[in-house]
């Protein structure tokens, strides 16, 4: 058991009154009126015309990509540098995954990677909000516009990130994100979908309820998922979401300090770059040496610290490996790469520990 985990819900709202409220009134799975609330709040917080929830948030990358028609014999863009459900998504639609390299400083998709990718097979763009900072949206909205491509972000790891002052998710033809009990605001697991295009939107609700056709009870009129969320979920994910300023607050202060306390070391924090707001899902580091990196993780564990990798890049993973790639930026990002402890209730003096301990490490 770790004295300090690299996250933990902060569930100090009004969580358990209203999952209560569901159990009082026995509206506990996908009917019930907290999914509708959740909803509409998230779409006004993301500023959207459309929300809609799911069961997590890999259906819902599923789902954004069946909404778009993509299938087999497309291709999609993506960066290797994700977690693996980015790119797990586009493979259950039976289209190929097409990897690109990150951009050195922000950790986020290489817009001129992805601008000599495209093929006359590409159908998307996957813009992966990497730990919570922004790509670069108006170059990769521009790519996108001018091969005539979908743009889906993975806003997994971002809510509340914001470009040039709008949120991430505003930016492509649609847009998910995740609420497992790790990322910013929970719902122990679910996801939403976003989107400011009507038709999108009712596609994607038409798939994730069974293929359920409008008008006539009990008819399904193509083969849909069941990728709903749960009114208990969404009342976890309304509470939240009434919190989300003051944790988002504090996730900024939490990064803030780990910068001061390690500025003058070995340790680079992840940093933000330009006109955005990095939300800093994960305070990550990169260390000097990548034979290091686990020895360090180890010194820290000893210590009662828990960290993470930062993700591996993907196409060096079995199942993609069918053809040799390398994406330097990428894989030197995951292989130098530590997540450290960024839960939004981390106290001042645990992080003064932790970067004392990190301190302490002898190269």
């Amino acid at each position: 058991m770790y004295k300090i985990p690299v996250y933990q819900p902060s569930l100090v709202g009004n969580e358990k009154k209203y999952v209560n409220d569901c159990l009082d009134s026995n509206w506990i799975s996908s009917k019930g009126k907290y999914v509708s609330l959740f909803e509409k709040e998230f779409a006004n917080y993301v500023d959207v015309k459309y929300a809609t929830g799911v069961s997590n948030g890999t259906v819902a990358l599923h789902l954004a990509l069946v909404a778009l028609g993509i299938g087999t014999g497309d291709e999609v863009i993506v960066p290797t540098l994700t977690y693996i459900a980015s790119v797990n998504a586009i493979v259950y639609t039976g289209a190929t995954p097409v990897f690109v390299d990150s951009l050195p400083d922000t950790w986020q998709i290489a817009p001129e990677e992805v601008r000599k990718s495209i093929t006359p097979r590409t159908k998307a763009i996957m813009a992966v909000h990497l730990y919570g900072h922004p790509c670069e949206m108006s170059v990769l909205r521009e790519i996108a516009d001018a091969h005539k491509l979908f743009l889906i972000e993975d806003c997994a790891e971002a809510i509340g990130s914001k470009y040039q002052g709008n949120h991430v998710g505003t930016f492509g033809d649609i847009a998910t994100f995740s609420f497992y009990g790790n990322k910013t605001i929970t719902t122990g697991e679910g996801g939403m979908l976003v989107t400011n295009d009507q038709t999108i939107f009712e596609r994607a609700v038409h798939f994730k309820g069974q293929g359920l056709a409008k008008y006539r009870e009990y008819w399904h009129d193509v083969i849909g998922y069941n990728y709903r969320m749960t009114n208990i979920c969404a009342a976890i994910g309304l509470a939240q979401l009434e919190r989300i300023n003051d944790i988002l607050s504090k996730k900024r202060q939490i990064a803030e300090l780990y910068k001061e306390l390690l500025k003058d070391t070995e340790f680079k924090v992840h940093q933000e770059v330009g006109d955005v707001f990095h939300s800093y899902w994960m305070i990550s580091i990169l260390i000097s040496q990548a034979n290091q990196r686990d020895t360090v993780r180890e010194h820290l564990s000893e210590a009662g610290i828990e960290t993470r990798p930062v993700f591996y890049p993907v196409h060096t993973m079995p199942m993609y490996t069918q053809k040799y790639q390398k994406h330097q930026v990428a894989e030197d990002i995951g292989w130098r790469g530590i997540n450290l402890p960024s839960y939004p209730d981390l106290s001042p003096e645990q992080i003064d520990y932790i970067c004392d301990s990190l301190k302490k490490f002898i190269f």
